[in-house]
């Protein structure tokens, strides 16, 4: 991370100049819930939301270990598995979400997560956000998910201009090429965790910060 661009606004914004930013910033890319299964991922992303990863995390390794598939969630009752969830926050409407979800791939997918990603975000609780996740993650798509670390990275960087995440995906992937999409959305999840961060972030050590927009140094 000891690299430097000189100049952001000589390069335009262009979407190499933030590609080779990025592949600075965060050299591997990669997803940091953990999982076995689309539906294991499905689970995690849904638990995932306003809630860390690593929290998530902690909660499915014990979860998983007896409740890894759409039939063991349509069976557990609600009032276990919001126990189980509790530390993630919201649990009674996640947990209403993923038993709801998990009833679906059942009766309308013979109990497989959908590859397809209208027929993913039909799932309760899965929003555009959660289907590119898994579109990209489990399935190898071509998919720009836009979460907070992201919407946040990207107005940073005046990239976008929206705090609508809808309205960002479609900035972002009319800027950058499709198959570098996925890899794009993981650098920015982890450049806004761990360095572009929202209450204090580490400009100091950024790639971007001799004139970024929004560069507290």
């Amino acid at each position: 991370m000891d690299g430097k661009i000189e100049n952001i606004q000589d390069a335009g914004l262009s979407a190499q100049f933030v590609m080779d930013g990025l592949d600075i910033m965060v050299e591997n890319p990669k997803c940091e819930l953990q999982f076995r299964t689309p539906f294991e991922l499905l689970v995690a992303v849904v638990l995932s939301a306003q809630c860390t990863d690593k929290r998530v995390n902690q909660v499915t390794s014990e979860l998983f270990k007896t409740h890894s598939t759409p039939e063991a969630f349509v069976n557990i009752s609600q009032e276990e598995l919001e126990e189980k969830i509790h530390s993630c926050g919201f649990f009674h409407n996640k947990a209403k979400a993923i038993k709801s979800a998990s009833r679906d791939i059942i009766e309308r997918f013979d109990g497989k997560v959908p590859s397809n990603f209208d027929d993913l975000t039909t799932l309760a609780g899965v929003g555009r956000k959660t289907a590119n996740v898994v579109m990209a993650e489990a399935f190898g798509g071509d998919n720009f998910a836009v979460d907070t670390h992201v919407l946040r990275v990207s107005n940073r960087l005046g990239l976008a201009h929206f705090q609508d995440p809808n309205k960002v995906e479609q900035q972002l992937c009319s800027i950058f090429p499709k198959e570098t999409w996925s890899k794009l959305h993981y650098q920015m999840v982890l450049f806004g965790r761990y360095c572009c961060k929202a209450m204090k972030p580490e400009c100091e050590r950024c790639v971007f910060n001799c004139s970024c927009p929004s560069s507290r140094i």
